[in-house]
């Protein structure tokens, strides 16, 4: 199991376990994470599942292709900055133990 930190926009941090091969959005989903919906089931079709990767970890979860569905979808998302990602996009693995995502404020 491999351990991410959800941030809320208050600064609560909330830890989950997640297996490796789910995706942060299936982290927190499963574990109640507020603000994080996933309407899509993970298709990357909405951005209810935005989150900001914590500027300590964007280079090891990779950041936003240019041209792509998830930038596509981030272009009209609310509160979406330079360490947005969809979470149904970030795939986790062991090098991702620690892992923080900030939920961002517009997505309560």
């Amino acid at each position: 199991m491999v351990k991410v930190t959800f941030v809320s926009n208050n600064g609560t941090r909330r830890e989950v376990h997640v297996a490796e091969g789910e995706t942060a959005r299936e982290a927190a989903l499963f574990n109640d994470v507020p603000g994080i919906d996933g309407d899509c089931g993970g298709a990357c079709a909405c951005a209810t599942c935005h989150v900001h990767v914590d500027q300590a970890w964007i280079d090891k979860v990779g950041r936003l292709e240019e041209g792509g569905a998830e930038a596509e979808l981030l272009q009209f998302a609310e509160g979406a900055n330079e360490y947005s990602r969809l979470a149904c996009q970030i795939p986790i693995k062991p090098t991702l133990e620690g892992l923080v995502l900030h939920v961002p404020e517009q997505q309560y």
